[in-house]
């Protein structure tokens, strides 16, 4: 009989990484969809920063994850079985699916991937969550303009790359810090920026004077720490920061040395904002409409990190994200 493999939470992480036995990783009954809906068998499970905050107890921007339930993951496959009148046998589909090999939806909070526009994972990528934070956070929470200089931290990432693809795109320039020689050369030579910044060679200060002789006009935060004092003191009078991420304390044993530099907020008047790509659910229409073209024209690519091993190595792929051994968007093949 088929199963549905699921991952489930079974307790609250300690600080630090996340180890293997929060997770229960087992065989179930395979669901069937009830009248108006429709089971997805999913191909592919996105691994997001996001999800070291979901599994915490405590006050954020969603519920944290239920012990015992599904863990929350956005996923991508293909209809299985239908009885909803909108979705066929064969229809690809994205959304907050779960960590599972399969999911019964009733039509809510999916999209349709299109893969005549780009391949299935990358409807959890860069089509999917990670393109729409990057489009919502660079050009409604940054206010970029043309002629800005952007600096992006994570620049190698599933988000980092995007900003500034979209940054080159809309006639800024990028800047990239990301970390190790590898990283920084694909930056430039597979994406476009106009510079890149490697934190681990010893003087981030220095060389970002070096590549933002100018200034800085917009800063993309998904890191924070010492990273973030870096870029504060370069900020152009009046400058946009904008807040998707803080990754470098998400798995921190105890409260972070910092940031020490936030009086720069006053005296150069910067603009910093908090945002969750869910604050613009209203305008994903249009984000998608131009990601889909900019992809179409061959002007926005997607540096994709898929892992094998399915739902069983899920734990071990998820801490990938937080010790840098991943190289563009996370996602693991069910």
């Amino acid at each position: 009989m088929s199963v549905n493999r699921v991952v489930r939470l079974a307790k609250r992480p300690a600080p630090g990484l996340i180890s293997p036995d929060i997770f229960e990783i087992r065989d179930e009954p395979m669901p069937e969809p009830a009248e108006g809906e429709f089971r997805v068998a999913i191909e592919y499970v996105s691994l997001d920063p996001a999800m070291r905050g979901w599994v915490n107890e405590g006050k954020s921007y969603v519920p944290p994850v239920g012990l015992g339930d599904v863990m929350r993951a956005f996923a991508v496959g293909r209809v299985e079985v239908s009885r909803h009148p909108d979705f066929k046998e064969g229809d690809a589909v994205a959304g907050l699916l779960g960590a599972q090999s399969h999911a019964i939806c009733d039509g809510r909070n999916v999209q349709r991937a299109d893969t005549s526009i780009a391949p299935l994972q990358s409807w959890i990528g860069g089509l999917g969550m990670p393109g729409w934070t990057a489009y919502f956070g660079l050009l409604r929470v940054g206010a970029l303009k043309e002629g800005d200089t952007v600096v992006v931290s994570a620049a190698s990432g599933a988000v980092g790359q995007i900003v500034g693809q979209i940054a080159r795109i809309k006639g800024a320039r990028a800047v990239g810090i990301a970390g190790g020689e590898r990283k920084c050369r694909a930056l430039i030579e597979e994406d476009g920026f106009d510079a890149a910044v490697d934190y681990k060679a010893g003087d981030l200060a220095a060389d970002l004077d070096k590549a933002c002789p100018d200034g800085i006009d917009v800063y993309f935060e998904s890191v924070g720490g010492e990273i973030l004092d870096a870029v504060l003191p370069r900020m152009n009078t009046f400058g946009r920061i904008a807040v998707c991420g803080l990754i470098s304390a998400y798995n921190a044993t105890s409260v972070p040395d910092g940031p020490k530099n936030l009086r720069y907020l006053l005296t150069s008047r910067l603009k910093m904002q908090g945002f969750i790509v869910f604050d613009f659910a209203d305008e994903l229409p249009v984000a998608l409409a131009d990601l889909s073209q900019w992809v179409s024209q061959g002007r926005l690519k997607f540096r994709e990190d898929v892992r094998e091993g399915g739902l069983d190595v899920f734990p071990q792929t998820l801490n990938l994200l937080f010790s840098g051994d991943n190289f563009g968007k996370l996602s693991l093949k069910v």
